[in-house]
């Protein structure tokens, strides 16, 4: 339902999820670090790359103000100027082109963020197939709606959105023409706790936009996600996640401004491996054996001799056995077996059936 293509690939239910590796700022102001990344997430068998588009002027002023400061001694970046991070953490516009073909030479599809209208101008020129509307970005419908226009799939993350917030996001990037959405739950802190990421909001989200009217673009949800590790992220495959977003470098110790909830290749390896191992699982609502398991049925219990049998003798506790294999009566006619006489000899180890057994009205 409101599944979409991107550069051949589907996104919703009926595929595994889009797994997007988030360079962000890892690449530590080396264009060939940024390369490496890219062929990194290719070998781990990510789908998507993704950078952010923006300079440290069209996010902030350079101004040592205290609004303009990271003052919370919990922040991986406490003590800097928000101009300072940013600058920190841009990648460079002239770097984009070989990113984006990189990307293109590797199979992964390589799409940006960006933080205002220059940025879409400029991504527009390097024709990327697809947008990401970061969570902080969320109330900024103008740049919403510059997106949408595009007519480009569109991700918007969630973090820190009330409903009333997306739903005016939702609504803005349909208006403005908007017809490949997904949703991203999020959580804004970095890293984020298991614990704060609620994901039963995944399936709310479905069910909010999922079932769009013919006349409105149907939503994909998924997961951006800031926690340690890849347990979340599996998690969030079987509440209908079919976007995941996780930053991702070559190695953690090399540093870098969000290196520390990043995930090394071997994660991502894993990363892509579980959640569609995950999304295999899921299957659909089925009772009774499946295909595979006929072979299995034989080594259910069922009712066998436990002791050899003369005709005319009566079943009682110590030769009516529940025992494997199965290919005897079920053990639900245990009870009404008991007392009943053999129509014929029958030796140990013999299923019990039907034919063995007097018809009751004989029986008498």
């Amino acid at each position: 339902m409101g599944s979409f293509t991107v550069a051949g690939r589907i996104v919703g239910a009926d595929a595994p999820p889009l797994i997007v590796a988030e360079m962000s700022g890892n690449h530590n102001h080396s264009l060939e670090r940024a390369l490496q990344i890219v062929e990194a997430a290719a070998r781990s068998g990510a789908h998507a790359l993704k950078i952010q588009t923006y300079t440290a002027d069209t996010m902030t002023l350079d101004v040592d103000k205290a609004a303009f400061r990271i003052d919370d001694p919990q922040s991986l970046w406490a003590g800097r100027t928000l101009h300072q991070l940013y600058a920190e953490a841009a990648t460079p516009w002239e770097w984009h082109g070989p990113i984006f073909e990189r990307c293109r030479q590797l199979g992964l599809i390589g799409f940006s963020t960006p933080f205002d209208a220059s940025a879409v101008d400029f991504l527009e020129s390097l024709d990327v197939p697809m947008y990401k509307i970061a969570s902080f970005e969320l109330t900024d419908l103008p740049l919403i709606r510059r997106v949408a226009a595009t007519g480009k799939p569109l991700l918007m993350s969630t973090g820190m959105a009330t409903v009333a917030e997306i739903d005016e996001a939702v609504r803005t990037a349909r208006d403005a023409g908007c017809c490949h959405l997904a949703l991203l739950k999020c959580t804004s802190s970095y890293p984020a706790s298991p614990e704060a990421s609620h994901l039963r909001t995944i399936p709310h989200l479905l069910s909010l936009y999922g079932g769009a009217a013919p006349e409105e673009t149907a939503v994909q949800v998924g997961l951006s996600d800031h926690t340690l590790g890849i347990g979340v992220a599996v998690a969030s495959v079987a509440l209908g996640a079919t976007v995941i977003e996780k930053h991702f470098t070559l190695n953690r110790a090399d540093g870098g401004v969000d290196a520390a909830f990043s995930l090394e290749p071997a994660e991502m390896a894993a990363l892509v491996a579980e959640t569609e191992r995950a999304w295999q699982a899921l299957g659909r609502v089925h009772y009774g054996p499946l295909g595979g398991e006929a072979t299995s049925l034989k080594h259910r219990r069922s009712l066998y001799i436990g002791a050899d049998m003369g005709a005319g003798e009566r079943f009682t506790p110590e030769n009516l056995r529940v025992i494997r294999p199965g290919d005897g009566l079920p053990p639900k006619y245990y009870d009404l077996l008991l007392g009943r006489p053999l129509i014929r000899d029958a030796a140990k180890g013999t299923p019990v059936t039907w034919d063995l057994l007097f018809p009751e009205e004989e029986e008498a």
